[in-house]
């Protein structure tokens, strides 16, 4: 026997056409609801949503304009541009009918029907309904694919048993549906270790979403990753899926979710426990289906100690952790790494094939690469931008003293703003670049540093 699918709402004044209708579908559809009253329609709409809607052209006495009819089908698709309309209307009605469906409507049923007819009438309007999800879904992934492609992503290598270590951690958890937590400096390569354990699951095929919550306000955060509907803030001019719904049915990567303040976890929490969002501005429920991997640089079992991050939560995203070495730890796959980039930026650059020679490499080696791999990455970029010879020397690479001590900042002027791009600038330079050790010295958030280096071009 087919299983029965589908929620259907049908409004009618005719009590006897609401019996007719729903003793009918309610053999071919999971759930028929019946209302003869349309004011009620946009409160059944904010509670359901409804895959297909049959709705009467009249309902006053003795009216026969149609224009309630209207009025209500306009409500409706401002409420759900997706919705799938149905007018029931009478056989004089035909030319309203076509009118209406210029103006939005699907399809019509003329009363009385033929079940045969009818049948096929709702058929048809559920297989739209479904391709108009499938078509909005795959649209928002898209946009969200493009996005993701646009970031700079390279090949996670290394031949040290550090990393090998990692590798084998990879290959085991993979397979399997457990949560996932990578713990690493920035510039590790977290987000290299959970493409790599999208790409070997089983849900491979799928989408693969990334998400930064160091850069995610409060405000934006609900929205961003459960979504908003119509109407819900002031910029909310259509219905948008947040990243949980983009990803169901893939992977679902939180980078830096260390930077979550506790009024949020306890949000995240509830969607990871329920495996349901609810759209801001909604009270619908919608089930998704990610595998989740979170990342973060921070102390995190230090951050519950220290009651600033939840323990459930925690115990919820690290079914299984996996530690990714400092560059500095696994310093024989520098010379791979140097090899690598040397290849992707002399191509990138349409410059002929750069090396190194062994002063370089030596210099390379014994740096201490704060910044880790990222650091290395746009160190050799930018060596093979500036470098007028084949053979890349050691003074094409210039990094601060590891054993030199900071004798103090000296200022020519008193001015704050000054002041200020000096100071965040010389922190930036002893932490090689790095947005979170240098946000902690400076005392303050990644958001607000960020800010900074926009307004001061650094």
């Amino acid at each position: 026997m087919k299983k029965k699918t589908g929620k259907i709402l049908i409004i009618d004044d005719d009590e006897d056409i609401l019996q007719a209708a729903r003793l009918f579908l309610k053999q071919h559809a999971a759930l028929v609801h019946t209302e003869n009253k349309p004011n009620s329609i946009p409160v059944m709409l904010k509670n359901e949503t409804y895959d297909v809607i049959f709705l009467d052209m009249n309902f006053a006495k003795g009216a026969t304009s149609g224009q309630e009819g209207f009025f209500w089908l306009d409500k409706i698709l401002e409420m759900d541009p997706f919705a799938v309309v149905v007018l029931i209307t009478a056989f004089g009605d035909v030319g309203m009918a076509v009118r209406a469906i210029k103006e939005g409507a699907t399809d019509f049923v003329l009363k009385p029907w033929q079940n045969e007819q009818f049948l096929a009438t709702f058929t048809a309007a559920m297989n739209l309904r479904q391709s108009r999800i499938e078509t909005n879904n795959l649209r928002t992934r898209q946009k969200q694919l493009s996005a993701d492609l646009d970031q700079p992503f390279h090949d996670f290598i290394g031949k040290s048993k550090a990393i090998q270590d990692v590798f084998t951690s990879i290959s085991k958890v993979a397979k399997t549906d457990a949560n996932v937590l990578i713990l690493g400096e920035n510039g590790t390569g977290k987000e290299l270790v959970a493409r790599a354990l999208h790409r070997q699951s089983p849900k491979a095929e799928e989408v693969f979403i990334s998400v930064d919550m160091g850069a995610l306000s409060e405000t934006l955060f609900e929205s961003e990753l459960f979504g908003h509907v119509r109407g819900a803030f002031t910029d909310a001019k259509e219905n948008r899926a947040g990243r949980f719904e983009v990803a169901s049915g893939g992977t679902l990567f939180l980078d830096e979710i260390g930077n979550l303040p506790l009024t949020l976890q306890a949000k995240l929490l509830g969607v990871i426990e329920t495996r349901t969002v609810t759209r801001l501005g909604s009270n619908k429920s919608v089930p998704v289906d990610v595998r989740l991997i979170c990342a973060t640089n921070l102390p995190i079992h230090e951050k519950v100690s220290a009651n600033e991050f939840r323990q459930d939560l925690l115990y919820r995203i690290n079914t299984v952790e996996i530690q990714i070495p400092a560059l500095r730890e696994r310093s024989e796959d520098i010379s791979l790494l140097m090899e690598h980039f040397l290849k992707i930026y002399s191509k990138k650059y349409q410059k002929s094939q750069k090396r190194m020679n062994a002063g370089t490499v030596k210099k390379l080696e014994k740096y201490h690469w704060p910044g880790n791999v990222r650091e290395l990455q746009h160190a050799i970029e930018r060596a093979v931008i500036m470098s007028e010879t084949t053979v890349l020397q050691p003074t094409d690479f210039l990094f601060p003293s590891q054993e030199s001590k900071d004798e103090g900042l000296v200022f020519d002027t008193y001015n704050l703003e000054e002041v200020e791009k000096a100071t965040i600038r010389r922190v930036l330079s002893r932490h090689g670049g790095n947005i979170s050790q240098a946000s902690k010295e400076l005392g303050l958030s990644r958001t607000s540093l960020y800010r900074r280096l926009e307004k001061y071009g650094l």
